[in-house]
């Protein structure tokens, strides 16, 4: 596709400047930093579940689920599968605990328990974090809409970015978690519509769909074996399970939300909304997918050479929006993507900004903030997060090979994030070594998972057997025994 047609033009600037505005509607009233970081904690449960359900649903995984399920089968449906447990687990510990302490920082605690070197080493696995994930996001954005729309990566990047700066900067998390339901609704409405066009495009009725998915097993959960060196069924779901808990127990993104809810059993039933309702979101992206190996199966003809539906599974969604969608259908859709990537970008920018006041500003240079100063650090803050989220993004398109290193490094140092969490919560007298101990264990034990697979030569022997769903449950668990052996060490020492 060259250009979008007039209508779906219509349809994806009358989005965008329905979030913006919605966006500037909630900082009509001025702002302070209680509204600006905990939206005066007075939100409804069902909308901050809501938005939790957006921070889930990145256009990663609106393009990704369906390429996934295209290529293979249903296997990454089992992380959904795991919600449920993690869910549980975060309303009965996670959300209480949070809720009771009152800090908007979801690693202040870290510092009262373990010393200034825990709240500090999460914050900046967190800030390094989402400068990677903004990136990645705002890339794969990019990639997947200009062939849709005609415009270049620069100026889709540069696009969104800058709208979820400023509606951000404006209305804070009342705003993001406001236009997050707003985004969740088009994203939803969006794929609903994709699956409602692929049933009527068989030949043979929806029938011939699951006709064609059954005869090559592409509903499949995966191998239910023992190995563990591959993505079997029981792989993903302790990935799944530990993944979440993450998510839920220590992501910034999600803590910060549980004090905008009004009451406790609000900030507990947003949990449930969230993890309940990405377990049929994610089928329904999946199922896409299917629906789009099968319709390609039975009219191959419709799937040119220029699209590397072997190579690059995620091309073929958008390939299919483009040539298969009428006019203003493709229109929304597109804006479901942007929606996705601009809910989950804003609350990484959000959430980034609100770090930068509790545990840099606040903690090391002005403990004794005023309200006016505390507030131009918020706006600056996520000013400079947008702008690097950005930033990320274009330097992307030229050194992509040197980003995903950062990635990697990303991952590695907030890995041992959960297990420090953890170690806090199940032992009381662990102390601020025995917890360094085990974090820097946890940390090696991460990077020899993750590099290792590419060792050759001598260093062959020495590769991981573990797949790399994986790496999260063992550093946790090492995190986890090493803290405590150590603590052990320690008071018999003192002994």
């Amino acid at each position: 596709m060259n250009s979008l047609p007039v209508i779906d033009i219509a349809v994806l600037i009358l989005y965008l400047a329905g979030i913006v505005g919605v966006g500037m509607w909630f900082g009509r009233k001025g702002q302070n930093t209680e509204k600006f970081t905990a939206a005066n904690r007075r939100v409804p449960g069902w909308a901050v579940g809501l938005s939790i359900l957006g921070t889930y649903v990145s256009s990663i995984s609106f393009l990704a689920l369906p390429g996934k399920a295209f290529a293979s089968n249903w296997n990454v449906f089992v992380f959904s599968l795991a919600l449920p447990l993690a869910a549980w687990i975060a309303v009965r510990y996670f959300v209480p605990f949070y809720r009771k302490e009152g800090s908007v920082s979801a690693y202040q605690h870290l510092e009262q328990r373990f010393g200034p070197w825990a709240r500090t080493y999460a914050v900046a696995c967190y800030l390094l974090t989402q400068l990677a994930r903004m990136g990645v996001i705002l890339y794969l954005l990019a990639l997947a809409l200009e062939p849709l729309t005609g415009w270049s990566k620069v100026t889709i990047i540069l696009v969104t970015g800058l709208l979820v700066i400023v509606y951000t900067f404006v209305g804070g998390i009342e705003a993001v978690i406001w236009t997050d339901v707003i985004q969740s609704v088009v994203f939803i409405v969006g794929a609903g519509a994709c699956i409602v066009v692929l049933l009527n495009g068989f030949d043979g009725g929806p029938g011939r769909l699951f006709q064609i998915a059954s005869e090559q097993d592409k509903f499949s959960l995966g191998s239910f074996g023992p190995e563990l060196g591959e993505a079997t069924f029981w792989v993903v779901l302790l990935n799944g399970i530990f993944i979440n808990l993450q998510n839920f127990g220590i992501d910034q993104s999600y803590v910060q939300r549980y004090q905008t809810a009004k009451t406790d059993r609000d900030a507990g039933w947003s949990v449930w909304v969230g993890a309940l309702f990405y377990i049929p979101i994610s089928a329904v992206f999946l199922f896409i997918g299917t629906a789009l190996f099968a319709f390609y199966t039975e009219k191959p003809e419709l799937l040119p050479p220029a699209v590397d539906a072997v190579g690059k599974p995620d091309s073929v969604f958008p390939h299919f929006i483009s040539e298969q969608l009428p006019v203003g259908l493709a229109g929304l859709v597109i804006a479901s993507i942007f929606a996705a990537a601009q809910s989950t970008i804003s609350t990484s920018v959000n959430g980034s900004a609100t770090l930068v006041l509790c545990d840099i500003y606040r903690r090391y240079f002005r403990p004794g903030a005023s309200e006016e100063q505390s507030l131009r650090v918020l706006r600056v803050a996520t000013v400079v997060a947008g702008l690097a989220g950005i930033g990320a993004a274009l330097a992307m398109l030229r050194i992509r090979s040197a980003l995903d290193t950062w990635w990697s490094l990303a991952s590695i140092f907030s890995g041992g994030m959960l297990g420090l969490f953890l170690l806090g919560l199940v032992s009381r007298r662990t102390g601020s070594r025995a917890a360094a101990a085990g974090v820097v264990t946890g940390v090696l034990l991460i990077a020899w998972m993750t590099f290792s697979p590419g060792w050759t030569g001598t260093l062959e022997a020495w590769r991981s057997p573990f797949h790399a769903f994986l790496i999260v449950v063992v550093s946790t668990v090492t995190i986890l025994i090493v803290g405590l052996l150590a603590s052990l060490v320690t008071r018999s020492a003192r002994r």
